[in-house]
């Protein structure tokens, strides 16, 4: 019998020092010096830089983030996906009154529901809440996740779980200093604590000791959207019950790649002012009776449109259908009266399929 027991213990022994099936995990004595989601063999599996500004998304903007690249990985294929950030954060039970949506149920939002695509629920860059949903049909353009779970806050274990499941969604203690973050390898080094923000762990480099992050202040903030965090900086995980404040997501599946149209308006764009279709970034952001992000306009209103996979593109101001376009270039000069207005574009596919796009902007004259 106490042979039995001894075959036993050590046949369990074999099992549990083996990695799981499938499981891509390095042993901490084989991790590399250098890693990064946007260098793997010569091939960037990360999506473009977006801007959650101004409201409070940085939640869904780091899921979507790691998400996105995740497809591409898996599918080995670069399609550059764009998932609705919006949508996840509204849907998941976000408010910008509230200022977050809790990134537990976010992630138990992309296992239960998963995302759709971003012309389902573009992002407006409002500062405040307003009724608003995604178009019909949106449950079979998402995209969905089978787990996440939390990292233990190690530089080993971060590092292992980047490599292992992709980017990470983790939260980080801000401070002053970081509002003056332009390049280089960031630690804080002055002022007081000034909030949390959730970014995307994308890779880190030991020969200079940082994480590389994925942020979502657009790719004109940092280096080129990222921010090279030294190790000594401090997550947090205050926010989130139990967890420890860096996450990691496995798992994608779902209609990676929907057939549909896909529309952006890339003028005018948040944060510029026109001064009769002369373009220049805004220099004082926060003025009264002006809203927030809203591009400032003087004279017509100059609209660029691009678009995929569209036979025609009707634009709509302040609900009121205006133009139809059914040819390239995708351009209307506008003449709106003085005051805030709403543009959307729906685009529409051969087989009916549509996808959306929003932009309010401020006539000054």
């Amino acid at each position: 019998m106490k042979h039995i027991l001894l075959l036993t213990i050590f046949i369990a022994s074999i099992f549990l020092a083996q990695p799981f099936a499938g499981s891509q995990l390095i042993k901490t004595t084989e991790l590399p010096s250098y890693f990064n989601w946007q260098d793997i063999d010569g091939i960037d599996y990360s999506t473009p830089v977006k801007n959650q500004a101004p409201a409070p998304t940085c939640e869904s903007y780091a899921l979507c983030a790691a998400l996105e690249t995740k497809l591409q990985y898996d599918t080995k294929y670069v399609y550059n996906p764009d998932l609705s950030e919006t949508h996840l954060y509204f849907y998941a039970g976000g408010s910008y009154r509230a200022g977050y949506v809790n990134i537990e149920d976010a992630a138990d939002y992309l296992i239960d529901y998963g995302v759709p695509d971003e012309g389902c629920y573009p992002d407006p860059h409002r500062p405040f809440d307003y009724p608003y949903t995604s178009l019909e049909g949106w449950e079979n353009r998402t995209v969905k996740i089978t787990e996440w779970g939390w990292v233990e806050r190690t530089d080993d274990a971060i590092k292992n779980a980047l490599i292992e499941y992709g980017p990470l969604p983790a939260c980080f203690n801000l401070y002053k200093d970081f509002n003056y973050y332009t390049g280089g390898i960031y630690k804080h080094t002055f002022g007081e604590r000034r909030g949390g923000h959730v970014m995307t762990i994308f890779g880190y480099d030991d020969e200079n000791q940082c994480w590389i992050i994925k942020n979502s202040g657009g790719a004109d903030w940092g280096e080129d959207g990222y921010v090279r965090m030294h190790y000594d900086s401090t997550f947090f995980a205050e926010w989130y019950g139990e967890g420890t404040g860096v996450m990691y997501i496995d798992g994608s599946y779902g209609n990676l790649d929907p057939n549909v149209p896909k529309v952006y308006i890339t003028s005018p764009k948040i944060f510029h002012s026109y001064i009769f279709e002369k373009e220049f970034s805004q220099l004082f952001r926060n003025i009264v009776g002006i809203q927030k992000a809203a591009p400032r306009i003087i004279g017509p209103v100059n609209l660029k449109i691009t678009a995929e996979n569209a036979d025609k593109i009707d634009i709509y101001v302040d609900d009121e259908n205006l133009v139809t376009l059914d040819t390239t270039p995708f351009e209307v000069t506008l003449n709106l009266n003085r005051g805030l207005h709403t543009i959307t574009t729906l685009a529409y596919d051969a087989d009916g399929d549509v996808s959306r796009d929003i932009l309010d902007v401020f006539v000054l004259i």
